[in-house]
């Protein structure tokens, strides 16, 4: 099965939002990863800070203790000054030799909680190898969330007493509590911009695809046997603006072939008439030559039945004139019918004395009502109607008695003519050209009974069709408004 493709306007309009909406996405994770870098920036900031303070303070207590300053003595001078320092910085911190054994701890012992009691060996060897003698650990069992600083202490001579150790808690809770409701807040605004968006999308691309709308409208309209109008679009795109003067020099281009086409098919219908014409004029025309040539031949005023034989000559001369007389007609009647006289007839009379020509035994005519008065012209409608009666009766084999029914009838303003036969039915491979000039399947006649029917029927704003079937007959239908207007009639 095939996958059924979206239209431009679709396709504009859903890439359009996809857009806003992965700008929308994107938007918001820049948001969260900017939030993260600046919660870690401003704990290690703040842990800086606190660092800084606690060795202002550790410096201070140094310089006024009356203890020699040495690693060995820092338990005593700092047993009770510890605890000060913790309450005015509001901060834990534990005091380590160079050994990383633990000197003092400004935290409670708690089971929880304990304080290492040793330093472990990678953070020594890590502060011994930094220039800048501090080190940071994160501790990743408390998910990165707790950090720990590890400063070597020096005297006023940058003697190294000991490890000034600072855990440091990151609370984040606050802002993760900010950044839920800004999160909150960009939502709305994401839902309400992305609604904006659908509208603007929807607008936008009904106004880009709105000039291949029509460009598809005039082509989809065009027709090679119509004049077809030029597209005139104003503010339009480049792209489209080519678009249209290729579609107008097309037209320009088909209009002008139409017309090389239409008249290389009128000179060859005229080439074809006279081709017919003359054919049809020298059937009777050699009959004529070889009585003419006959009677100079055995002319002699002598003969006692010279005025006999003057007569048939004459006769025979007369016969083929007409003859020649009728092909003209015919051929005109086809070319160029007679002006109409548009007369308010009762069809059921004109009928029946177009009928009467035929044999009483062979046509069945009747109508649906009597009168049924209609506009027409009074020759042209005993025109079709004798033509589709012959026609019929022409059908039927020699050996089968002839049958033709006539139904007269009225249905929607309209007058219906049908002309049935048992004749022998129409074959497919003549059916589509029995409406063709010339066409004949008569050894007599010039095939244009059934055109010139059809043409005056047409002029008249109505229709001709039939059904057939082979060996039982065919009937013929002729309908046409019942009221026509003198300008309706061409």
């Amino acid at each position: 099965m095939a996958r059924r493709s979206l239209s431009l306007s679709s396709r504009i309009f859903f890439y359009m939002i996809l857009l806003v909406v992965l700008a929308s996405i994107l938007i918001a994770a820049v948001t969260i990863y900017q939030y993260k870098e600046q919660s870690q920036d401003y704990h290690r900031l703040r842990l800086e800070r606190k660092e800084a303070q606690l060795i202002s303070s550790i410096n201070y207590v140094l310089k006024e203790s009356s203890w020699e300053i040495k690693t060995e003595n820092l338990g005593i001078i700092f047993n009770q000054k510890i605890y000060e320092i913790a309450n005015i910085h509001n901060v834990a911190f534990n005091l380590y030799d160079l050994e990383g054994k633990l000197i003092k701890s400004s935290k409670p012992w708690l089971d929880n909680d304990p304080v290492p009691q040793q330093l472990d060996v990678l953070i020594l060897d890590t502060l011994d190898q930094i220039s800048a003698k501090r080190f940071v650990e994160k501790n990743k069992l408390l998910d990165g969330n707790y950090r720990s600083s590890y400063l070597i202490l020096t005297d006023s001579f940058s003697k190294p007493l000991g490890i000034l150790n600072v855990p440091y808690f990151d609370d984040d809770s606050l802002n993760s509590v900010e950044l839920r409701e800004f999160l909150v807040r960009i939502g709305f605004a994401y839902v309400l911009m992305v609604l904006v968006a659908i509208f603007f999308a929807y607008i936008m691309s009904k106004f880009i695809t709105k000039s291949l709308k029509a460009i598809s409208d005039k082509m989809y309209q065009t027709r090679f046997e119509k004049r077809n109008k030029k597209i005139a679009i104003e503010g339009a795109s480049t792209e489209i603006k080519a678009l249209v003067e290729s579609y107008n020099n097309m037209i320009d281009a088909l209009e002008e072939s139409a017309l090389k086409l239409a008249s290389n098919e009128r000179e060859q219908a005229w080439r074809e008439m006279a081709k017919q014409v003359a054919h049809e004029v020298k059937n009777p025309l050699t009959p004529m030559r070889l009585s003419v040539q006959s009677f100079q031949q055995k002319f002699n005023p002598e003969d006692k039945d010279i005025y006999k034989k003057v007569e048939e000559y004459s006769k025979t001369l007369i016969q083929q004139i007409d003859t020649m007389s009728k092909i003209a007609e015919a051929f005109s009647s086809f070319a160029k019918m007679p002006t109409q006289n548009l007369e308010h007839l009762d069809f059921v009379e004109v009928l029946e004395h177009a009928l009467d020509i035929f044999p009483d035994a062979v046509i069945n005519f009747s109508s649906q009502k009597k009168p049924l008065f209609g506009d027409f012209d009074r020759d042209q409608l005993n025109r079709i109607v004798t033509n589709l009666v012959k026609n019929a009766i022409q059908s039927i084999p020699e050996d089968k008695i002839p049958k033709i029914q006539v139904l007269l009838s009225e249905k929607s303003s309209r007058i219906y003519i049908k002309v049935k036969d048992n004749g022998c039915g129409i074959e497919d491979a003549i059916a589509e050209k029995i409406f063709e000039p010339k066409f004949t399947t008569k050894t007599s006649g010039m095939g244009l009974g059934l055109p010139m029917v059809k043409n005056i029927i047409e002029a008249y704003g109505g229709s001709i069709t039939y059904k057939t079937t082979l060996g039982k007959g065919t009937l013929f239908e002729v309908s046409f408004p019942k009221k026509q207007t003198p300008y309706a009639v061409q």
